[in-house]
């Protein structure tokens, strides 16, 4: 397909889109428009070609006068948008218009030399024209959009009204009329902001929209109970805490729902999210990984601060009292191996520089890549220390104890017994709360960052709550209502419980290359399946893949130590290969294109993960037998390399995603393929050393052969420096029928 000219920035209209349905829309124009640019540059045209430029030229030009109408409808119905959308139809109108003249037949001139027609003889005119017309109509569907903006607003005023009279309402009647009321408004409220979500195409934001409807959704419920318990036992301070509290989080949640619509900023309260340690370590691997191609693209002393600052926020393990001795001492070993890392890698760096090296010198490489795998080796320290505690709490809170002793003390009206279950549900709460924000740190996406966020802050305020309605039923343990109210709280604890399950689930995903509901970085591109033909064409390769996993569980089986890194790595490697192989058939988890060049990557990471297992291991060796495992381990380092690139390079059209995938399998077998030839020969050579550490009777003789021998270069090191290359997206992508605003 010829590659467009709307990729062209000069075509950006300077206008950001922020919907989806605003970038569809634009669709069939933006096509139309690249057959007539595309032809700009060839005066000479058939009569054929000729008249079809001019029927899309043509309508163009008719499909411009009816969307120009309805924008102008929408003008003359709002006020405030009067003269921005009339100027912006005014502008629509005429490049239109310059576009029918410019395809128009009887302007064309005939050519003196072969009697064809020549059109376009204004060439920039066409150019200007159709940056004309893409700016303009982007401005009227954005200035429309503004009209879905002021729908969701003015309905949330009218809740905002709706609730202020519910929550001074002082009789049983008034109450249900309001509240039937109240209903109906957050019923339009939802459908108007569940669209919205919908729509949004930052994840970000739509995180952000989901967490504060689910707070509106849950509160409804509470809002009732809470209110009826209040109405009941009007004098009960409890149960006026205990409404006040609900009352407060919805208009919490409301204010939300309009910062994200309105991108604006409450007064000090602007949700930015906390620097996570994920992220942390994301930009130290980046920043480290330029050194290769700029030795001067920041100073020693912006790469130390950004290691001590990502030190730094693992106090939010290592403080904890819910950390086991032992895990500490992992966390803190693995921050001090990577401040050593780090040194070596700015001695190294300081000396490129003396010697006024051009690119990074074989010692910076090797320093690079210890540097990133020891906080890689930190970041998976610090997932299994969250996801380990956090699936610990659920077991152990999914038997709802203390819910249970709560419902039952305050049923009995025992003040102290709800007192001594009250403290035990504070400390469960305290737990989950800490442990949600551990779980932030490793998310792995800003959107599950945010529904993190969102869980932290729900068991934070409902903890109190459930406490606040037991001693309510316990001042009055024969209310029915009271009981109802206590029941509603604890079912909402209940549910942020189910919520966190599978939020943990989907942190596991992501870590272990899974693709989880909120993975954003899995949505830039379209995600495809492989034909019939296609599988046929991977039929082959997909086979051999197979085959070279089978021989590797083989050769792991053989080793006596299973728990060794490397028998694990290739385990895993294997596994993922399996993986591929059933994609090739149609079969298996990996569904989409998305998913095997995701799977790709992960795979790409586990085999540097051995590449470093493989560097530890011949330390051990003499000469030879090190310079054979460290040969094919460049070798394994540089196909993970290639691996990983050619996963996360862009691509566009059925051809290219097809290569994509022949080339990661094909990269994937080479992998296999080295780590096959490693096994047997690493498994001799730890059997023999194992024998002759067992007969020294000295468990670090073994190592000590090497104290003189000279630090291993790795000239395949892996740069996995980002290059998604997903700038400004071309106008395709940006502006995606004209008949959707009409249909407004």
């Amino acid at each position: 397909m010829a590659s467009s000219p709307c990729g062209n920035s000069n075509f950006d209209s300077g206008l950001e889109i922020k919907t989806r349905s605003v970038e569809q829309t634009l669709i069939p124009l933006v096509s139309q428009i690249t057959t007539l640019i595309n032809h700009k540059d060839k005066p000479k045209k058939s009569e054929r070609t000729l008249a079809a430029i001019h029927r899309v030229g043509q309508a163009v030009s008719v499909a411009v006068g009816r969307f120009v109408a309805v924008g102008e409808a929408i003008a003359a119905e709002n006020q405030e948008l009067k003269d921005e959308m009339g100027q912006a139809c005014f502008e629509a109108r005429r490049a239109g218009d310059a576009i029918a003249q410019l395809t128009d037949v009887g302007s064309a001139l005939p050519s003196q030399s072969d009697g064809r027609v020549t059109v376009f003889s204004d060439r920039t005119g066409m150019v200007k024209a159709a940056r004309l017309l893409l700016s303009s109509v982007t401005k009227v569907l954005v200035l429309a959009d503004r009209i879905v903006i002021k729908q969701i607003i003015t309905s949330r005023n009218k809740v905002l009204v709706t609730l202020d009279h519910l929550e001074r309402v002082s009789t049983f009647q008034e109450f249900v009329q309001i509240f039937s009321q109240f209903g109906n408004e957050m019923v339009e409220f939802a459908h108007l902001t569940g669209d919205r979500q919908n729509d949004l195409k930052d994840e970000k934001k739509k995180a952000r929209m989901a967490a504060a409807r689910a707070v509106l959704e849950k509160c409804t419920m509470m809002l009732l109970t809470a209110s009826k318990t209040c109405l009941r036992h009007p004098d009960c301070e409890s149960a006026r805490i205990n409404k006040d509290a609900v009352f407060h989080r919805m208009r919490c949640a409301l204010e939300q729902v309009i910062e994200i619509v309105t991108e604006a900023r409450s007064c000090g309260e602007n949700k930015i999210l906390p620097a996570s340690i994920y992220n942390g370590i994301k930009d130290f691997k980046s920043s480290v990984e330029c050194l290769r191609e700029n030795l001067h693209s920041l100073s020693p002393q912006n790469v130390d601060s950004q290691l001590e600052a990502l030190v730094e926020r693992t106090e939010d393990f290592t403080d904890s009292a819910y950390t086991s001795h032992e895990q500490r001492q992992a966390i803190l070993s693995l921050c001090q191996l990577a401040r050593q890392d780090t040194q070596q890698l700015m001695h190294a760096w300081v000396e490129a520089q003396s010697v006024h090296a051009k690119e990074a010198t074989e010692d910076m490489e090797v320093a690079i890549l210890k540097t990133c795998q020891s906080v890689s080796d930190l970041r998976r320290e610090l997932h299994k220390v969250a996801v380990g505690r956090a699936s610990d709490l659920l077991k152990v809170h999914g038997e709802q104890l203390p819910l249970r002793a709560l419902k039952a003390a305050g049923a009995e009206g025992n003040l102290e017994a709800v007192a001594e279950y009250s403290r035990t549900l504070t400390e469960q709460k305290e737990q989950l709360v800490e442990t949600c924000r551990l779980l932030c740190h490793v998310s792995g996406t800003e959107p599950l960052e945010i529904t993190c966020i969102h869980a932290e802050e729900t068991f934070h305020v409902i903890g109190p709550q459930i406490i606040s309605a037991a001693q309510t039923l316990a001042l009055h343990p024969s209310s029915k209502i009271a009981k109802e109210n206590l029941e509603v709280f604890c079912e909402a604890w209940e549910s942020q419980l189910c919520d966190m399950a599978l939020l943990l689930r989907e942190i596991n995903d992501v870590f272990e290359g899974r693709r989880g509901k909120h993975s954003a970085n899995l949505k830039t591109a379209k995600a495809v399946k492989l034909d019939a033909e296609e599988q046929t064409s991977m039929a082959k390769l997909g086979l051999e893949l197979r085959l070279l996993s089978s021989d590797v569980d083989t050769e792991v089986e053989k080793w006596e130590e299973q728990e060794h890194d490397i028998v694990r790595q290739s385990q895993s490697l294997a596994s993922m290969a399996y993986n591929m192989y059933l994609f090739t058939r149609g079969e298996g988890l990996l569904k989409t294109t998305l998913d095997l060049f995701h799977q790709a990557e992960v795979l790409s990471e586990e085999g540097l993960q051995l590449c470093s297992s493989l560097r530890t291991f011949s330390t051990q060796l003499v000469d030879e037998e090190k310079s054979v495992v460290m040969t094919e381990m460049e070798k394994l380092v540089a196909l993970c390399q290639q691996l990983q690139m050619g996963a996360k390079t862009p691509v566009q059209g059925k051809t290219a995603t097809f290569q994509k995938v022949d080339s990661s399998i094909q990269t994937t077998r080479g992998i296999l393929t080295v780590v096959l030839s490693l096994l047997p020969f690493c498994n001799k050579l730890n059997k023999k050393y194992k024998s002759e550490r067992s007969s020294l009777g000295s468990p670090h003789d073994w190592r000590e052969r090497q104290d003189a021998s000279t630090p291993v270069k790795e000239e395949g090191a892996l740069n996995s420096k980002n290059t998604n290359g997903f700038g400004v997206k071309s106008l395709e992508q940006h502006m995606a029928g004209l008949n959707l605003l009409e249909s407004k």
